[in-house]
């Protein structure tokens, strides 16, 4: 369905960039998939529940959210950028997003190589003896998975050039960064050491900026 809908919104199979964006996503799934399943098969468990009895309910209205926000941009991609034409992109800006695009696949790679508890929600997993992660790219800034989701809507937008993908992957980081506040919030009252760890690093999801 991910990948059929915006063909279908774009009326035609023969898009290419639309092919490119599939190639990379399912290179980068398969291969990330096969990583956690060696290293960490619990971490599936884990992300494909997405609701979680203990998770606050503002969570879960920020992920029905998201979900409703992420398909209208999804569609409203192929409606600009190939059925209607509204946006016009130079050759290079479609480079430039699978670059940002590609970075943001790696830095989810390394945000769940570093971090066994990458949950989809927000909860502690005391059954799974949760603790701070202060290595890999936590070492920079304190939400790396939502920084990755940064470079994703925005290299997504400038790949499949559509301007409209483009603003609207902006709100999409609004709830990112919104959520992380809320995150921190849980983490500071119920994870042992997270007070400590939000002193030494700083920034959430861009250094020196946010």
């Amino acid at each position: 369905m991910f990948s059929l809908v915006p063909f279908i919104a774009a009326g035609t199979l023969f898009w290419f960039y639309g092919w490119i964006f599939l190639i990379l996503l399912y290179i980068f799934s398969f291969v990330t998939l096969l990583w956690v399943l060696r290293h960490n098969p619990e971490l599936i468990k884990e992300r494909v529940i997405l609701f979680k009895p203990d998770e606050p309910t503002w969570d879960k209205a920020y992920m029905i959210l998201l979900f409703i926000l992420v398909s209208i941009w999804w569609i409203s991609i192929p409606l600009d950028a190939v059925r209607f034409h509204w946006s016009q992109m130079p050759t290079w800006l479609h480079v430039a997003g699978a670059i940002v695009l590609s970075c943001s696949f790696y830095l989810l790679y390394l945000t769940f190589r570093e971090n066994p508890y990458a949950s989809s929600a927000v909860h502690i997993q005391e059954d799974r003896g949760q603790t701070v992660v202060s290595t890999g790219p936590y070492r920079y800034v304190r939400h790396p998975m939502y920084a990755a989701g940064l470079l994703f809507f925005l290299g997504s937008g400038f790949l499949l050039g559509s301007w409209i993908g483009v603003l609207l992957g902006l709100p999409l980081v609004g709830i990112l960064a919104r959520r992380a506040v809320g995150e921190e919030r849980v983490l500071q009252k119920g994870l042992k050491g997270y007070d400590a760890y939000m002193a030494q690093v700083r920034w959430r999801l861009i250094p020196h900026v946010w």
